[in-house]
């Protein structure tokens, strides 16, 4: 299957054809790619038969990490897409509150979210997995070393 990148209003009919797979949905930036993120991914992908990326939008980008995003959300949507282990891109609004976020879960439906360690998330994100029947699964520790912000810092 060729991945598929989608507009966040199209995901409910999109979905309808992978019901009888086990999802895995993981969120992020993914703003520079590196080996942080690849190893989450890769680990991600073997807790179920579809990863499906929420690809955070551009605005998050710059609220959440206080700069601008180094590639735009359809830049970012086109390299995640293009790695054989992803399924699924699906182009995140910008979201203010849990209950946007957990929509997206009830419309995902999926078997499992994936987490890194240490994910500030993990709480609300274990709410919403319970909400469609799903579990949170810690798949990768952070690597530090491999964070955007201090790859930034190096070639600034």
């Amino acid at each position: 299957m060729e991945s598929l990148i989608l507009r966040y209003e199209k995901v409910a009919r999109a979905l309808q054809q992978f019901k009888n797979k086990n999802k895995v949905l993981v969120g992020g930036c993914f703003d520079l790619i590196h080996y942080g993120h690849l190893s989450f991914l890769m680990e991600a992908k073997k807790q179920g038969d579809l990863l499906i990326i929420a690809l955070e939008s551009d605005e998050h980008v710059l609220r959440s990490k206080k700069r601008n995003p180094i590639h735009s959300q359809s830049e970012r949507a086109e390299i995640l897409s293009s790695m054989r282990f992803v399924d699924i891109v699906i182009l995140m609004p910008f979201f203010k509150s849990f209950d946007e976020y957990e929509k997206l879960v009830i419309l995902v439906q999926p078997e499992v979210i994936a987490v890194t360690a240490d994910d500030p998330q993990t709480r609300n994100k274990k709410i919403q997995a319970e909400k469609v029947g799903g579990v949170v699964v810690e798949v990768s520790s952070l690597l530090p070393r491999f964070a955007t912000r201090k790859i930034i810092a190096n070639f600034s």
